[in-house]
């Protein structure tokens, strides 16, 4: 088998438009397609690039661990980014190795201050690489403002916003033309050093350059600091010439043990209610590791292993993925809804905890949204107070704990959210429960029953306690009942939606 190719495909300032026809059809026709993004999981890139995507293309998210905040990282800042990269680059040639040719997206030119120069460095010795250049934000600036940028023998300087006002002072004194970058966050020092050096005046501040309307131009002068997003630079035309600096380009070295498990909550059901850090940790994970039906939730990606299995074997399931990150590896334990709600989080911490194997095993929990906020919405508020959040399940704790909880819960006049109110085994105990709660609620409290919510066999039923049949609800199910305050109110189309007032009376 044939290695990949890495491409680095410049997509220019913005405008789709301007991709060239190159990455244009490399895009299209990657195996691969990976990108860079902060851990919100928006990427300009990816948005640039997606009228040349085509349906069945790996996507890659390389998400950022830190962007500019404060790290609790053992090597900082630094080593958090060198951490990454190491990562981010391995997983990239996973797949060149398997064959498949891999783009990786790069907003503006791959080689002028962009991310894929640290993932150049990493593979281009063990892969062959390929470069498409792009039109670059300096280019699209000086376009958008129609002023010439350099003439004759005029020499462009560019700059780093970055560098520090001293500096930037010192080499704005010396250069005729000249563009700085990087000033989202570094605008009042850039603005104050133009002032220094004598050039305020004849700086041009261009924002977001071939976005349409988007697209801004002001005197430098005229900028309010706080306003500056990261997609701007200022753009000084000018007539005399001065030397270029050379870009750092650090060197963050060989990757380093990674072997981690991260609980990852999935949600409810579709990957609307997927959180975007939830879809981080899933797309940088090595193994994928669950009950089988929620592994199955997880979109396929050939470089990563999958192991699903049944649910019943909860502790031996945490015991394997501890055991793959003491062997390096970055896993992914999945959870449906909330990974602390009835779910994998508390088995996998209770494991690490109880074997000394695992004290070096990094463990986190990533939240998901729950099914009773899922089923609750969907029926309007019927959580809008205090309640209660229960399973129904006697498999891991006696009958009798249930009644009891049950009892106390109806008596001190909560709403109830019930996880696994039933199974195929488990027919009798949502009848027992809902003769208990009838002692102590009325016939007509309002009973929300939500099933398979978030696919497309989801429905959404809203009944009484009275009338609720337990013959109708499956482990698919979560049941809502509602508190002596709960009432049914008609919205504009008529459409029965569930409250609980956040006012309780006396």
């Amino acid at each position: 088998m044939n290695d990949g190719v890495l491409y680095g495909v410049g997509l220019g300032p913005g405008d789709p438009e301007l991709v060239t026809v190159k990455a244009a059809r490399l895009i299209g026709a990657a195996d691969v397609v990976a990108y860079h993004c902060a851990r919100h999981g928006r990427s300009v890139a990816r948005s640039i690039a997606e009228p040349y995507l085509r349906d069945g293309q790996i996507e890659e998210r390389l998400v950022y661990p830190v962007t500019t905040e404060v790290t609790d990282h053992p090597g900082g800042y630094e080593g958090a980014l060198e951490e990454f990269y190491a990562a981010a680059a391995e997983r990239l040639t996973a797949h060149l190795a398997a064959g498949r040719d891999v783009v990786l997206l790069a907003e503006g030119d791959p080689l002028f201050y962009s991310s894929y120069m640290h993932m150049h460095k990493r593979i281009s010795g063990r892969f062959r690489t390929e470069i498409v250049p792009g039109v670059t934000s300096v280019s699209a600036a000086s376009a958008a403002l129609g002023i010439p940028l350099v003439e004759g023998d005029d020499v462009l300087t560019i700059l780093p916003g970055t560098l520090g006002r001293d500096a930037l002072t010192e080499r704005l004194r010396g250069t005729a033309a000249a563009a700085v970058m990087k000033i989202g966050r570094s605008y009042l020092g850039v603005r104050e050093a133009l002032k220094e050096a004598g050039r305020l005046a004849d700086a041009y501040y261009v924002e977001r350059a071939s976005a349409g309307p988007r697209q801004v131009i002001e005197r430098a002068a005229d900028v309010d600091p706080a306003t500056v997003p990261y997609m701007s630079l200022v753009i000084i035309p000018g007539a005399e010439a001065a030397g270029q600096p050379t870009p750092a380009r650090p060197d963050f070295g060989a990757a380093a043990d990674t072997g981690r498990v991260d609980v990852v909550g999935l949600g409810p059901g579709g990957r609307d209610w997927l959180t975007p850090q939830a879809a981080a940790v899933l797309a940088a994970a090595d193994d994928i590791v669950g009950y089988a039906p929620y592994v199955d939730r997880v979109p396929p990606n050939p470089r990563q292993r999958r192991h699903g299995s049944d649910n019943r074997v909860e502790a031996q399931r945490a015991e394997f993925a501890l055991d793959l990150a003491l062997r390096g590896r970055r896993v992914a334990v999945v959870s449906s809804g909330d990974p602390g709600v009835f779910a994998m989080a508390s088995v996998v911490l209770e494991a690490a905890a109880g074997d000394s194997r695992f004290a070096a095993v990094p463990v986190a929990v990533v939240p998901g949204v729950t099914a009773a906020q899922a089923v609750a919405s969907l029926a309007g508020a019927p959580l809008g107070h205090d309640y209660v959040m229960l399973s129904l399940s006697d498999r891991l704790k006696p009958w009798d704990v249930i009644a009891r909880r049950l009892t106390a819960a109806a008596e001190g006049d909560f709403a109830i959210a019930i996880y696994n109110p039933a199974s195929r085994a488990r027919r009798q105990q949502l009848a027992d429960a809902r003769d208990l709660l009838l002692a102590h609620r009325d016939a007509d409290t309002p009973v929300v029953v939500g099933r398979a919510v978030g696919t497309d066999e989801q429905q959404v039923t809203v009944t009484t306690l009275g009338e609720f049949d337990p013959t109708q609800v499956d482990m698919r199910c979560l049941v809502i009942v509602g508190s002596s305050q709960s009432r049914v109110v008609r919205d504009g189309s008529g459409a029965a939606r569930v409250i609980t007032p956040r006012r309780y009376p006396g």
